[in-house]
């Protein structure tokens, strides 16, 4: 202190406590003024730095600061004086931290032990919109929302007892915030000690994230479409599920219109005409369930004025963004529903994006906001960008589904046998469901075939694997049965003939360099039932076993040897033949039956089959619907095909057998015996006709043919005259010359029956002609 422009006293200034002034006590004060090399004004007095020798020698860099004392107390000054380095730091420390308060933008707080407000910076005040001094001494429970008054308070009070800093992240519903989009603030709160450790009270560093949350929201948007968006491939479903990701979250109302090709599955034309019918409503959602902005329902044409953000933005194929709509625009004045629409709801901003994929506008997403406070801005048309490209691209497969489903599923039924011919041998009921799969229509099947001798052919197959390749396999393999059927084939060795075309298809599709779409194996069960004898021969190739429904006892899977898979090639089949009983019912299915449900097991999908074939003595119809109720969910992951049959006898009258000698005079007999058989039948129409098919083949049987001959006429939907011997050697028609002496039995019998042919046996072979009955009576 200076008394009457002296030096009075000192103070220690060093860590030692020695004086750096002791040896200038007494000196005027001029003389610190003027030894500053550097000074400058600070208040009333001088802030500076001068340089001064230590008693020992060495040379110290003072920084020093003259202020004038209050005036009661005369012409003093008051001078405090430190080593330079340390005042320096000092004032950046000071400069950093006012910085940080006044022009930082976080917002800082701090508050005392007790929890009032003693210090807010400008940041904070703007965050808030609160001016700090009505917030200055208030406790901080009064200053936050009442719900969230005792948290805050009891989370202050853990940070001052604990010192534990704590970071947490609120919404605020600011003024002018979007209800949908509040303002989101980062809150750290830390304790405040003095160098003793003495709590002073509490900071708060408060960031508004807001766009960094926002950030987020449409990156997990984003994530969320590609998750929800194109879940299936349905294509309505697909539109609705954009339109179910844009509202709430982006928009108040969206519509999405698509090109009436897309809907219908086909290839929508490269620019579309907006202004025409072209465009149908796909998919339209709001913020309100009645949907009050809409203007036309889902399914509807809709028609767009050339103005119109729609039509230019298919015409171009770029999105339309109107931040603020204005209602003199003149399309409006073109479309007076949308605009009184607008007018009606206060919509305020809109948006239109196309919907692009391969380069083709397949339709237009609509986005309105009416409650939402906020524009659209450029940040939301990018977000609905990329949600409308991730959509096209789902929308386009979709519609490609769609029409190769579409197409593989009428390949397949037109494969499928519409109508299965009558036969008095079988009553059959079917069904036949495809899958409502990703993977499109299969390759199941099955068929009645009318065979020789009044039996008929029971088939039913799955070729392995889905879609177009697996529907045209199947049409393939179902011709190549009709065809081997014809040639009357063992169902053994009809199943070895199927095997080798299905290993020469998987050959073929190997050398095409398709193997990967090939067919890699099928499954198939043939059954031939004889009503005259009442038994049925069985064979199967890896095919589900067939049921068979007694009237009198439970529901039994017949034990036919499975049989390898069609496809392996080499592997021999066997064929059982089994007696089959009175009032019963036959049951043939693809495995899609058994295993449709996911959570059954087959054990479980076999009672459930034995189940639904109970009472076989119900309509063939009935127990079809049964079976369809009891076994499949209401969307089966694969193809289904069965085929229920009531096997029905000949009556012992219907039916007349012989066993003839091998002597040709045998022949004229044979004719005898046939004629009076037509005759008690009344079927005297036939007589001439069918004595001259039944010489010709007995005369052949005799001449050709070894072992004992033996003459069946069989009266059915046909007349069915056969001959068998212990031969195999096949006749053949061929055309006599004219001085040929014979060679003209078999053209004399192909010309009066109405079909014929050979089968054979494991104890020769049996030749046989079929001619239709008189219209009264067939």
């Amino acid at each position: 202190m200076e008394q009457r422009g002296r030096v009075a006293f000192r103070l220690p200034v060093d860590a030692g406590g020695s004086t750096l002034f002791a040896d200038v006590l007494g000196l005027p004060e001029a003389w610190l003024t003027s030894a500053m090399a550097e000074r400058h004004r600070v208040g009333g007095g001088w802030a500076g730095s001068l340089t001064v020798k230590h008693r020992d020698g060495r040379r110290l860099e003072i920084g020093a600061q003259v202020c004038p004392l209050a005036p009661d107390h005369g012409a003093s000054w008051l001078i405090v004086a430190t080593h330079l380095a340390t005042m320096q730091a000092w004032g950046r420390e000071q400069a950093i931290l006012r910085g940080l308060f006044t022009q930082s933008p976080f917002g800082l707080a701090v508050v005392d032990p007790q929890l009032r407000f003693l210090m807010i910076n400008p940041a904070l005040e703007r965050m808030d919109g609160v001016p700090a001094r009505l917030r200055l001494g208030l406790p901080l429970r009064d200053t936050v929302p009442e719900t969230a008054g005792p948290m805050a308070e009891a989370r202050a009070r853990e940070v001052l007892e604990t010192g534990e800093p704590q970071v947490a992240v609120s919404h605020v519903d600011s003024p002018g915030a979007s209800p949908h989009l509040p303002h989101v603030r980062s809150r750290s709160s830390f304790r405040l000690q003095d160098p003793a450790g003495r709590t002073l009270g509490m900071g708060q560093a408060v960031l508004d994230v807001t766009s960094y949350y926002r950030a987020r929201r449409r990156l997990a948007l984003i994530n969320e479409a590609g998750v929800r968006i194109g879940s299936t491939l349905d294509l309505d479903r697909t539109v609705q599920e954009l339109a179910e990701v844009l509202v709430p979250e982006v928009a108040d109302f969206v519509a999405v219109d698509l090109s009436t090709a897309v809907i219908h599955g086909q290839e929508p034309d490269p620019v579309l005409t907006a202004g025409s019918t072209e465009l149908l409503r796909g998919a339209q959602r709001s913020i309100r369930e009645d949907l009050p902005e809409a203007v036309v329902p889902v399914g509807a044409a809709v028609t767009y004025s050339e103005m119109s953000p729609q039509y230019r933005c298919v015409a171009t194929g770029r999105p339309v963004l109107d931040p603020v709509v204005d209602l003199s625009t003149p399309w409006l004045s073109q479309d007076p529903a949308r605009s009184a629409k607008l007018k009606e709801f206060g919509i305020h901003s809109h948006m239109v994006v196309p919907l692009r994929a391969r380069g083709i506008t397949m339709g237009v997403a609509t986005l309105v906001r009416w409650k939402y406070p906020e524009t659209f801005d450029a940040d939301d048309l990018l977000l609905v960008e990329e949600l409308a490209a991730r959509a096209a691209v789902c929308i386009d497969n979709a519609r490609r589904f769609a029409r190769e489903h579409r197409a593989a599923l009428s390949l397949q039924r037109a494969l499928l046998p519409k109508d299965l011919p009558t036969s008095t041998a079988v009553e059959v009921a079917y069904r036949y469901l495809p899958a409502d799969t990703h993977a499109g229509v299969g390759g199941d099947w099955f068929d009645v075939l009318p065979l020789s001798g009044a039996r008929v052919g029971l088939v039913v197959g799955d070729v392995v694997g889905h879609g177009m390749n697996a529907a045209a396999t199947m049409g393939r393999l179902r011709t190549a049965v009709h065809t081997l059927a014809d040639l009357d084939l063992p169902p053994d060795e009809l199943l070895a003939h199927l095997d080798d075309l299905v290993v020469n298809l998987d050959t073929e599709e190997e050398r095409a360099g398709r193997h990967e779409s090939g067919v890699v194996g099928a499954t198939c069960l043939y059954c031939v039932y004889d009503p005259v004898s009442r038994t049925a021969a069985f064979a199967r190739a890896g095919h589900c076993p067939p049921a068979i429904a007694h009237a009198d006892k439970a529901v039994e899977f017949l034990e036919i040897p499975a049989g390898p898979p069609l496809g392996l090639g080499g592997l021999p089949f066997e064929c059982t033949e089994v007696p089959i009983p009175d009032r019963c019912v036959l049951a043939f299915y693809t495995d899609g039956l058994i295993t449709a449900s996911p959570d059954r097991d087959v054990e479980f999908g076999f009672a459930r089959l034995a189940f639904a074939l109970a009472h076989p003595d119900r309509p063939l119809e009935e127990i079809c619907d049964t079976m369809e109720r009891l076994l499949l969910p209401d969307h089966p992951r694969d193809d289904v095909a069965f085929l229920v049959a009531r096997p029905r006898s000949l009556s012992e009258e219907d039916v007349a057998t012989w066993s003839l000698t091998r002597e040709l005079t045998v022949v004229g007999e044979a004719r005898t015996l046939a004629s009076e058989q037509l005759a008690s039948w009344g079927l005297e129409e036939l007589a001439f006709t069918t004595e001259l098919i039944v010489s010709e083949l007995v005369t052949n049987a005799i001449r050709h043919a070894s072992g004992p001959v033996n003459l069946r006429l069989i009266r059915d939907v046909s007349l069915i005259c056969e001959v068998s011997d212990g031969s195999h050697t096949s006749p053949h028609l061929r055309r006599a010359r004219s001085n040929d002496e014979g060679g003209r039995g078999l053209f004399l019998v192909a010309q009066f029956a109405q079909r014929w042919g050979t089968r054979y046996t494991t104890d020769g072979k049996t030749i046989w002609a079929e001619q239709p009955l008189p219209v009264s009576l067939s």
